[in-house]
């Protein structure tokens, strides 16, 4: 049995690890897991720029990737903690965006600012308990290469963004947004898709 295995069996040694890697009632891990235990377990690519002023919620237990000459901007959040975070090449995360994984962003993503994906949602049915005792549900978040999402966007869990789509400002995307879209809204919907055949974007 591996040490994840051993450690995942025994609720007592988790509660006691979980309690050495982060404070208790904080999503931050501790500096001594920020300065000398993620360094070894996340890849970050070459060029690739994490601001001063991110806050990049990450832990050992989950992956954290970012590809070659990608960019977190300040003041963006980035979290692993219940699913892992991949990012690809040469895509920016803006401003103030809040990212809680799983959550997968492909090739030459633009996300503008303020955007928030959260593959993460807490239960709630059972009334007698309060919502922060009762658990999460996980569902990943895609977005495929070469994507646009607008500033203030919000994309739920479980939500794929096909290839080359644009998200615009404000929306809140609830279902999946097929490839070559575009989608604008509370919820979001797809207003326009390109046309392969006449090369140009077609209002639907």
């Amino acid at each position: 049995m591996s040490i994840i295995s051993t450690i995942k069996s025994n609720p007592k040694l988790k509660q006691f690890v979980h309690w050495c890697l982060i404070p208790k009632h904080q999503a931050r891990p501790r500096l001594w897991v920020q300065w000398f235990v993620n360094p070894f377990f996340h890849k970050k690519g070459k060029g690739t720029s994490i601001c001063r002023r991110t806050r990049i919620d990450v832990l050992p237990f989950q992956p954290f990737n970012i590809g070659d000459y990608s960019t977190v901007e300040d003041f963006a959040t980035i979290n692993n903690g219940v699913g892992a975070v991949n990012i690809g090449n040469n895509s920016r995360i803006g401003i103030g965006n809040v990212i809680i994984g799983p959550v997968t962003i492909g090739n030459n993503v633009i996300l503008a600012q303020n955007i928030v994906m959260s593959g993460l949602n807490h239960n709630y049915t059972n009334i007698d308990v309060p919502i922060y005792l009762q658990g999460e549900t996980v569902a990943t978040i895609t977005v495929e290469d070469d994507c646009w999402i607008g500033a203030n966007a919000v994309i739920t869990a479980g939500v794929k963004i096909g290839k080359h789509s644009v998200v615009a400002g404000g929306a809140v995307v609830t279902k999946d947004i097929p490839p070559f879209s575009v989608a604008v809204g509370n919820p979001a919907r797809v207003i326009k898709k390109y046309n392969f055949e006449s090369k140009s974007w077609v209002s639907v």
